[in-house]
């Protein structure tokens, strides 16, 4: 099973995240997903980590069966917060045996209820340090093109995440809805000497008061014409109008240099197959 670090740096990549499914019938739901989208020959795929480590569990099991049942890597999420040491240890040489060789280093929401967080880690530069003393896995991080929703200004953002970024191998974004602060972090990086691959993250709107309520959370401006016109949509031509919206995202993405993108799913195929033919990355039938 390859690691993500030896598929950077050439074309283009396609990758997606999942969320590990809470039910049967949600669980069979993510397996017709990830057949469908099997046809893009996607680079890797990612599963996500509830906050706190709630689905810990779940993202634990969903990893390892991607990774015996998948012919792509498979890259599990791992977060600070609410864990020992000794247990996101035990958790790494866990997915070590099992042939997962690929971790998103998170930092991890803090709670909701404005408690302090628990845990023996704060950052994410420090699992990623963690991540390295157990075994030689590819490690990614987090990005923020807006500034991370924390951050006090965009001199200190660019200066962490330029660090964070020097300890890891890769990053993603968080989604995002105009090109211009993707390509600014960028250069801003550059400057620093920072020049690791990041890949822009996309998110359909495929339901825009869900995907508002993510945006609040994670300091993503989104677009009021976009919005407005999904809102005052059908299904049927909501589903379009997200699809084309993500998908010119996307190509302007591409075409300024990004080294691939990274499909934020929702667990769903239809919108995601089709931006992913859109921007090519669907070899021809036959």
């Amino acid at each position: 099973m390859a690691q993500i670090r030896e598929l950077l740096g050439g074309p283009p990549t396609l990758s997606f995240e999942f969320f590990p499914p809470k039910s049967d019938e949600a669980a069979r739901g993510l397996e017709k997903t990830v057949h469908e989208l099997r046809r893009t020959n996607p680079a890797f795929v990612s599963v996500t980590y509830g906050a706190g480590g709630t689905d810990a569990h779940r993202t634990r099991d969903l990893v390892v069966d991607f990774t015996q049942s998948h012919p792509f890597p498979t890259m599990a999420h791992l977060t600070c917060m609410n864990h020992r040491r000794a247990d996101l240890v035990a958790l790494l040489e866990d997915y070590r045996d099992h042939g997962v060789q690929n971790i998103l280093a998170l930092g991890g929401d803090p709670p909701a209820d404005g408690t302090p967080p628990s845990g023996e880690l704060t950052y994410a530069s420090e699992l990623v340090e963690l991540v390295r003393s157990v075994d030689d896995f590819t490690v990614g991080v987090a990005a923020f093109p807006e500034l991370h929703p924390r951050s006090e200004n965009t001199r200190e953002d660019r200066r962490r995440l330029a660090a964070k970024l020097g300890l890891a191998d890769f990053g993603i974004t968080q989604f995002f809805f105009d090109a211009a602060p993707y390509f600014r972090m960028v250069e801003e990086l550059a400057a620093l000497g920072c020049h690791a691959p990041v890949l822009p993250g996309l998110m359909p709107v495929t339901n825009p008061a869900s995907i508002s309520r993510f945006a609040a959370m994670n300091g993503t401006r989104v677009p009021p014409g976009l919005w407005a016109r999904i809102s005052e949509a059908d299904a049927e031509d909501r589903l379009e109008i997200a699809m084309e919206a993500a998908s010119e995202l996307g190509r302007e993405l591409l075409e300024g240099g990004a080294p691939g993108v990274h499909l934020y799913t929702l667990n769903r195929s239809d919108v995601a197959l089709r931006v992913a033919e859109n921007l090519g990355f669907v070899p021809a039938p036959g």
